[in-house]
């Protein structure tokens, strides 16, 4: 086992990327101070837990629960190999948040596996999205309860795109989503936690954009996102993992676990789009994956 000398730790804490050790049962021997600050999560609540635990609650991009199968810190240490992944973790605000992880077996002096380091990183750029957000906040065009643009933000944005996709051909993508049983949720616990739901709806979707694409609070429990330079199969993929994401997530309210899932529509702008038009056929394809069974994506790509 790695023994953590001052020396040891103060070096640790000062990686940019999160770091913590487990031993050969995969308990937190030590957990660093940047892995706090991206996962908000501390040391207290972390050291003396196991990975199956649970608390993170690793998932890849098709969803499966990392922790209870196909652990990656598993793998590495029954193979005695280092290995890499891009995971989405899940964050103690609630949402989810999409982080490359590396992990290494540790050895004893025998050469016998005793453990693994894991190495995180933040990958969902913020800090480029965070200029973009606070420039729109000079200008009045955020949403003040999500931090996500609001509608007459994204009404620009999108003149702007459909000009560029005239001029220049470049393709545009829509996804129109809402969340399933939402006034269920304000009438069960009441407004103070729909508004929470409503912040980790908007915080999973700032964290796992892309920097050149727009997501905005439409209103009430509506969402939009304009993604630049898609073709069919990326926007089906981006929205079908948009919405396994929001699945993946939740908060607590009196030690319950309350999520939500979302119906989404999705469309590729046309040549003779207006903005009216695009949103009105994404909005048509989200109310069809709301009659089909809610927790869902449309795509009308053709």
């Amino acid at each position: 086992m790695l023994r953590f000398t001052p020396d040891l730790q103060h070096l640790l804490d000062s990686l940019s990327d999160g770091f913590y050790y487990v031993d050969r049962q995969r308990t937190i021997c030590f957990w660093n101070r940047t892995a706090t600050r991206i996962t908000g999560f501390n040391a207290t609540q972390m050291l003396g837990t196991h990975c199956q635990d649970n608390l993170l609650r690793h998932v890849d991009g098709e969803g499966i629960h990392l922790c209870t199968e196909r652990c990656p810190l598993v793998k590495a240490m029954e193979e005695n190999r280092c290995v890499e992944a891009d995971v989405y973790l899940h964050h103690q605000a609630g949402h989810r948040l999409p982080v490359r992880v590396r992990i290494c077996p540790v050895h004893d002096a025998s050469g016998t596996v005793v453990g693994a380091t894991e190495l995180f990183s933040d990958l969902s750029e913020k800090t480029g999205i965070l200029l973009q957000l606070e420039e729109l906040r000079r200008l009045a065009l955020i949403d003040p309860l999500t931090g996500l643009i609001n509608r007459t933000g994204l009404e620009r944005e999108m003149e702007v795109r459909l000009q560029e996709r005239y001029r220049y051909d470049w393709p545009l993508g829509v996804l129109f989503f809402d969340i399933d049983h939402f006034k269920q949720i304000n009438d069960t616990y009441g407004y103070d936690l729909g508004d929470e739901v409503l912040r980790l709806v908007g915080n999973t979707l700032k964290s796992n954009c892309r920097p050149f694409d727009t997501f905005c609070r439409w209103g009430g429990e509506e969402f939009v996102g304009l993604l630049r330079n898609v073709d069919a199969t990326t926007l089906c993929e981006v929205a079908e993992r948009i919405r396994m994401l929001v699945e993946e997530s939740f908060t607590m309210h009196n030690g319950e676990r309350i999520g939500v899932t979302i119906s989404i529509g999705a469309t590729l702008g046309k040549m003779d789009d207006s903005s009216g038009s695009l949103i009105k056929r994404a909005d048509r394809l989200m109310y069809q994956s709301k009659q089909e069974g809610r927790n869902r994506v449309t795509c009308d790509v053709a």
